[in-house]
């Protein structure tokens, strides 16, 4: 089971770096560039269909004792390329795989190595709304044109940041019975409204019929500040459509003014300090890549 058996697939490529195949696959191992030692192995006897994420310059090293996780069709696994996991699988199965570059997630080594554990189950409440959704925007990203299948894929990038953040929030230590779906809730609801300059801890206490005390404590016990939440979600955000777009297209106060930022110096300095670049130079760096 060194390679991947594969029996009819469709790859789009992107220049963001992202990669999504999809078609028919017999047992073997999932696409990756590292090491033939699997991380972790996939079990699955139904021959449905599976969507897996792998994760591209994780830097992250596999745990000592590989994993067996069962898995069900429509079931979301993420794994590291450079330890590609081995599939124990039906002799044909259809297979969804996003190829993500790491840093498009915002995900450290660390977070790759606790989200690669835990597969998000497709009768999870999450898993009911993304599943789907992301099979479909796979297949059409495959058979669209280059344009409208690099936008596809960049709203399936979009979906895996949300899905990655609620799956290391749920298994963030500290967090109690009940404080999940919460979150989860609020998480979608800040990534609907990230261009509202007026998005603010009153208006998201308000939109869930919560005191803004409490919320601050939800994201308290994330190791965060709803604050520092918001801004690390616009700043990716820009810095996503920065690499996209390019020179020629909208000037870096018009991506600034997209995702909420009111001040282009304000957005200069708070992208220069989480980056160690200015906008400009991560625009210019992105274009010669």
């Amino acid at each position: 089971m060194s390679t991947t058996s594969t029996i009819d697939t469709r790859v789009c490529r992107t220049p963001l770096g992202v990669e999504i195949v999809t078609g028919e696959r017999g047992p073997g191992r999932l696409p990756g560039e590292g090491t033939p030692r699997p991380a972790h192995r996939f079990h699955a006897t139904d021959g449905g269909e599976y969507l897996f994420v792998g994760l591209r310059d994780a830097a992250a090293r596999p745990g000592t004792e590989p994993l067996t996780l069962s898995l069900a069709p429509g079931d979301v696994c993420f794994y590291d390329t450079h330890h590609p996991a081995a599939l124990d699988f039906p002799e044909r199965f259809r297979a969804t795989v996003f190829l993500v570059p790491r840093d498009l997630l915002a995900l450290t080594p660390g977070d790759v190595r606790r989200i690669t554990r835990t597969p998000l189950t497709r009768a999870s409440r999450l898993g009911t709304l993304l599943s789907p959704l992301l099979s479909d925007l796979a297949r059409t990203a495959a058979e669209a044109r280059p344009p409208v299948g690099e936008m596809l894929a960049r709203n399936a990038v979009n979906l895996l940041a949300t899905l990655a953040a609620e799956q290391l929030g749920a298994q963030a230590p500290g967090t109690r019975d009940g404080q999940a779906p919460v979150l989860a809730r609020i998480m979608e609801y800040v990534e609907l409204h990230l261009p509202d300059p007026d998005l603010s801890p009153e208006v998201i206490a308000r939109a869930h019929y919560i005191s803004v005390r409490y919320l601050h404590k939800l994201f308290q016990d994330e190791g965060t500040t709803v604050g520092r939440w918001v801004l690390r979600r616009r700043l990716e955000e820009c810095r996503r459509d920065l690499a996209r777009l390019g020179r020629g297209s909208r000037t870096i106060a018009a991506v600034a003014g997209r995702w909420g930022f009111t001040s282009a110096t304000h957005f200069s300095r708070v992208f220069r300090t989480a980056y160690g670049m200015s906008p400009r130079e991560w625009r210019d760096a992105a274009g010669h890549r």
